[in-house]
């Protein structure tokens, strides 16, 4: 079978194109052939090394297709049965051996493309404004990457919540992708400081919460839009990891909350998974949540996927075509 293998970590160039065997299920295993396979910045962040992986290691963590074949252990799923699923290395292949513990069954109004990009930054901008930080109707939150591929689903589920969104974008064009999607107000980041714009539209009250998937070069500001005992979802480093902190700067501007969550801790319980997962899909199907799909590229092109996602030069979803 095709498959996308880093060797050894460094720029998408590492993104090697190899033949492998196809995989044997493990007792508590099924292989799924790969119909569509997500992009996300957590295959950068493996492909660099930041996220330590055995070498050599085959890249993307979310995928959907069909079972082919299942373990001897496995009670979940069936041959045939179209499943999904993210959080498990491997996805960057015509085939994968996946734990039947990470595979949720795809409603059938739903193509393969839909589901691969629903499950990873779906369920992160699930768990992001269902869990993490608990939005509530009437609250204030600013989004950065507003037009990302999180950040458009994000929006909208915080729309539906009943919250207040203001956005950051890199251009007039996200910006009006963002206000599509539901954001009350978009600051364009590279004509005006988000900083400054947020404690105007606010106030100077500031937000109750940030949502960033950017990191070193917003982390700073963030606290400081913050209102008191506010908090900041720190849920990606796109820019950059933050450097070491001092918290007492927490106490000094306003007792404020920093959380750094990942998707896994938050549908590590099947029946959480399910949960979250379900939810989504069902959104999808019923219209209240719109999927945007930048682009598929053929598998052999992985690595320009990489270069386009960090060149911050998509909106929404890249997918790669198996």
């Amino acid at each position: 079978m095709k498959a996308i293998q880093v060797s050894r970590v460094g720029g998408p160039e590492v993104l090697t194109v190899v033949d492998l065997p196809v995989p044997t299920p493990k007792p508590n295993e099924a292989v799924v052939q790969i119909k569509a396979s997500g992009v996300n910045f957590i295959d950068v962040y493996f492909r660099e090394g930041r996220y330590p992986a055995s070498l050599p290691f085959v890249d993307g963590q979310e995928a959907a297709g069909v079972i082919t074949e299942v373990g001897s252990d496995v009670t979940l799923v069936k041959r045939g049965d179209r499943v999904a699923y993210t959080s498990a290395l491997g996805s960057y292949a015509e085939y994968a051996a996946v734990p039947e513990s990470r595979l949720v069954k795809i409603p059938d109004e739903l193509d393969f493309e839909q589901a691969a990009a629903a499950m990873l930054q779906g369920m992160t901008a699930h768990y992001l404004s269902h869990s993490s930080y608990k939005l509530q109707r009437g609250e204030t939150a600013l989004i950065h990457a507003a037009a990302g591929g999180v950040g458009l689903l994000l929006v909208q589920m915080a729309k539906k919540i009943g919250a207040r969104v203001i956005g950051t974008v890199g251009t007039e064009e996200k910006a009006q992708l963002a206000r599509d999607a539901g954001a009350d107000e978009c600051i364009i980041y590279t004509e005006k400081d988000f900083e400054t714009e947020t404690q105007r539209l606010t106030d100077g009250k500031g937000v109750h919460v940030v949502y960033d998937g950017v990191g070193k070069d917003t982390f700073d500001k963030d606290l400081n839009v913050l209102r008191p005992r506010g908090y900041l979802v720190l849920f990606g480093g796109s820019s950059g990891a933050v450097p070491p902190f001092d918290l007492i700067k927490l106490s000094q501007k306003g007792s404020l909350f920093i959380t750094r969550p990942t998707l896994a801790h938050y549908t590590a319980a099947r029946e959480e998974l399910e949960w979250r997962a379900n939810d989504v899909l069902q959104m999808i199907v019923h219209g209240d949540l719109k999927l945007r799909i930048h682009k598929v590229y053929p598998l052999e092109e992985a690595a320009q996927a990489h270069r386009d996602l960090e060149g911050r030069k998509t909106t929404g979803k890249l997918l790669l075509a198996v």
